[in-house]
């Protein structure tokens, strides 16, 4: 797989993207380790420069870095859970198909999965100057949209009638997942939390 050239075709033009990336036989291994383990180690490493090397102005307390190992551990977290929560994702759209007069296929359900999270990734290098964070969460929604054309092309075979309610399920899914990683890496790295003893 083209990495460069499927990242651009994802981004630029999602719609034609989706019909090639559904012609295509591409396993859930091959997803994961020529795709997405790639593309996941940008926010994870951005973060990494961001919050050790780059670090914040905190108002009231001047500027903050995060202690180098510490923020590499913020990023080795951030980048694993990830990695899961695309996999879970891709098992719940999957598992949802039948709600959804749609036909169950892992292979299809995890494409829709990993390629819907590319503009997230890529716009994850905004970590690299913390206050521009946000930016980086504002300009990932294009994601949602990449994710309901996917639906829409369909990929899961799903009737146009059904699109719009499997896309919001799975919508609620990734609000779902994603609120969790932060939680959990909020809950380690809190003022006195593990994290703070590196």
């Amino acid at each position: 797989m083209d990495i460069v050239n499927r990242v651009q075709n994802i981004l630029l033009k999602p719609k034609e993207e989706w019909v090639k990336i559904k012609s295509e036989s591409i396993s859930v291994n091959q997803l994961f380790t020529s795709y997405a383990i790639f593309l996941a180690a940008i926010p994870a490493i951005a973060q990494f420069i961001g919050l050790g090397l780059v670090g914040r102005r905190i108002p009231f307390f001047g500027w903050y870095r995060y202690p180098l190992g510490r923020a590499l551990l913020y990023a080795i977290l951030m980048y694993v859970f990830s990695l899961v929560s695309v996999y879970i994702f891709g098992i719940v759209i999957n598992a949802l198909a039948p709600s959804f007069g749609s036909k169950q296929n892992m292979e299809n359900a995890m494409k829709l999965a990993v390629f819907s999270m590319t503009a997230s990734w890529v716009v994850g290098i905004l970590y690299i100057i913390p206050f521009l964070g946000f930016l980086a969460l504002i300009a990932s929604l294009y994601g949602l949209y990449i994710l309901y054309l996917g639906f829409n092309t369909p990929m899961m075979d799903t009737p146009k009638e059904k699109v719009a309610g499997y896309f919001v399920v799975s919508l609620i899914v990734v609000i779902v997942l994603t609120s969790v990683i932060f939680f959990v890496l909020g809950a380690i790295f809190a003022v006195g939390g593990v994290g703070t003893a590196l």
